[in-house]
């Protein structure tokens, strides 16, 4: 119980700090759901890679492009600002190499949080995330596809998809 009022503290704490930082993403909807966000700020291609640029992280497809309605491409058209901003936030805390296989493009499974709603990214494995992952967030179990995930304290998701990590963000804190 102690470690979920803690957990609920940090997370309140993420978002208040969100919403200085970042006005627009993370709006609070109500104090019964502080969880709950309404509008989000979406980048551009460009913008999200001048992002991650800047961060040192690299991405690649299959295909070698960054066409939204091409499953083999990886794009970042439409990607939620929280999201990039956790991918740089984890680039960071890893301090190891971080390369993004999957965005917003078609191809990946449909929902709220979704890759095409802006929600989540692909990262391909490595030893050196993988360990960041397990040693620094929480287990909970498996998802509903039977995929091992974690949970960081910022509330994103982390699933073990056996070929590369799927992220999911709910805030800008990896």
């Amino acid at each position: 119980m102690k470690q979920r009022s803690i957990r609920a503290l940090l997370t309140a704490l993420a978002l208040i700090i969100g919403a200085l930082i970042a006005p627009g993403v993370g709006v609070l909807t109500g104090a019964a759901d502080a969880s709950a966000s309404t509008a989000v700020t979406k980048l551009t291609h460009a913008q999200a890679t001048a992002m991650f640029r800047a961060a040192g992280i690299t991405w690649s497809s299959s295909g070698g492009c960054s066409d939204r309605n091409n499953p083999t491409c990886t794009s970042f058209d439409q990607l939620n600002q929280a999201t990039a901003q956790g991918a740089v936030t984890l680039k960071g805390a890893i301090g190891c190499a971080l390369n993004i296989t999957g965005g917003t493009e078609t191809g990946h499974a449909s929902g709220t949080y979704s890759h095409w709603n802006g929600y989540k990214l692909d990262y391909s494995k490595s030893t050196c995330l993988t360990n960041y992952i397990k040693s620094a967030f929480t287990y909970i179990g498996l998802r509903g596809d039977g995929y091992p995930q974690w949970e960081a304290a910022s509330g994103n998701l982390y699933a073990d998809e056996g070929s590369h990590w799927d992220a999911t963000y709910y805030s800008c804190g990896c």
